[in-house]
């Protein structure tokens, strides 16, 4: 079972940084698709950024030229870069991965199946 386990959030005035980490266990291949997902209080969670299933980035347009996602050599710890932090960037920030398999719960899928794994988050606060 992978399990998704995200560090890094915490309280930073308007203008900082911090550097979100997004780290998954429980499986030793590499993901197929990692990414940020964040919700801030009574909106809905929406992508910030992610690796796509083909490897490409995708950002949300709010976040370009600010943040950066990155991932490690063995693609299974992702890692968000925020800079010039706003209050509009307070959310709980989740990670969430994709693994494809043949095999889930006894039943066969001769195309695969992608299942999606999400970390219980961690929040961001900016301050103004």
């Amino acid at each position: 079972q992978v399990q998704i386990v995200e560090s890094g959030g915490g309280l930073v005035e308007v203008g900082g940084s911090l550097r979100l980490s997004c780290s998954a266990s429980g499986t030793t291949r590499d993901l197929d698709a990692i990414g940020w997902y964040r919700q801030a209080p009574g909106k809905q969670r929406e992508l910030v950024a992610g690796f796509t299933r083909e490897g490409s980035t995708d950002y949300a347009d709010s976040v370009k030229n600010r943040f950066t996602i990155s991932r490690d050599a063995s693609k299974n710890t992702a890692y968000l870069q925020m800079d010039n932090l706003n209050p509009e960037d307070t959310a709980v920030y989740y990670c969430r991965a994709e693994l494809l398999v043949s095999f889930h719960r006894g039943t066969y899928y001769p195309e695969g199946r992608y299942l999606e794994y999400w970390g219980r988050g961690t929040q961001v606060t900016v301050s103004s």
